[in-house]
């Protein structure tokens, strides 16, 4: 069984618990939030998406200690265009009380970011806060991929749909997905490789379409190269949570859409 079939299963049983929960009331900003789509498509440089990642099951602890809401604040202080909230507690130490915590900090927009199987998660998220939600396309069916998403959008969310392949590339495009996240980390081995965004991006043939770029980036090289690939922003945890001078990392890692690797 795969990491990701193990995590699928333990989604089963904590939906099974979450459909006897009643979800009502919407936690609201008190400032309107701007919709990373128009955040990123509006912006020369690549935007970042950083995230709060306690621990992964392939990483182990990454930073347990961390509080949500002050790294957020400093998210937000030194640049980021959103923000990551790791919800899930089994494999990954986190909690939707960490969203809800982090929404009432901020007022950047938020992603949700665990593994979807039902609606009753989008629920969850959008009483929570989230202005995001991730589907990750290996996890779905066609079906349940494009009802999620149906679902989401009619609760004014957007969706983060991640892909690793070609064949997810497809489906997401054909359920008419307008932010795209390719995860360089396949999911299924652990593995990360940069060339997978480099490999996937061209297939997006629609400007419109927002392309991110996950898991991987933790030089301003690495920045460099998927800007030349063609991404408009990117999805950073690990690089951030582990970084011991944080305002320093957000600048190296600012760069323009488009700008080769060698560029200064």
């Amino acid at each position: 069984m795969t990491i990701l079939e193990k995590i699928i299963k333990q989604k089963e049983k904590e939906v099974a618990v979450l459909k006897k929960r009643n979800f009502t009331h919407i936690y609201q900003p008190k400032n309107p939030i701007m919709s990373i789509k128009q955040t990123f498509s509006s912006s020369e440089s690549l935007q970042i998406i950083a995230e709060i990642k306690r621990s992964s099951p392939s990483k182990g602890a990454i930073n347990m200690h961390i509080n949500p809401v002050e790294q957020a604040k400093k998210y937000e202080a030194f640049g980021a265009s959103a923000i990551s909230v790791l919800t899930d507690h089994t494999f990954f130490k986190g909690s939707i009380d960490d969203l809800y915590a982090v929404r009432k900090a901020v007022n950047l927009p938020i992603l949700c970011k665990d593994f979807i199987i039902d609606p009753i998660q989008i629920d969850q998220a959008k009483v929570a806060g989230a202005n995001i939600i991730l589907l990750i396309v290996a996890a779905l069916s066609t079906t349940q991929l494009k009802e999620l998403y149906h679902y989401a959008k009619k609760l004014n969310l957007d969706v983060l749909c991640e892909v690793h392949n070609g064949e997810e590339m497809q489906k997401a495009l054909t359920i008419g997905a307008e932010i795209i996240g390719i995860n360089n980390r396949n999911l299924k081995t652990f593995e990360v490789d940069l060339r997978t965004t480099e490999k996937l991006a061209p297939t997006i043939k629609d400007p419109s379409t927002l392309l991110i770029s996950e898991s991987g980036v933790k030089t301003r090289t690495d920045a460099l190269r998927l800007s030349k690939a063609g991404v408009s922003g990117l999805l950073i945890g690990e690089t951030l949570m582990q970084a011991s001078n944080l305002e320093e990392t957000f600048e190296n890692l600012k760069v323009l859409k488009g700008q080769i690797p060698n560029a200064r």
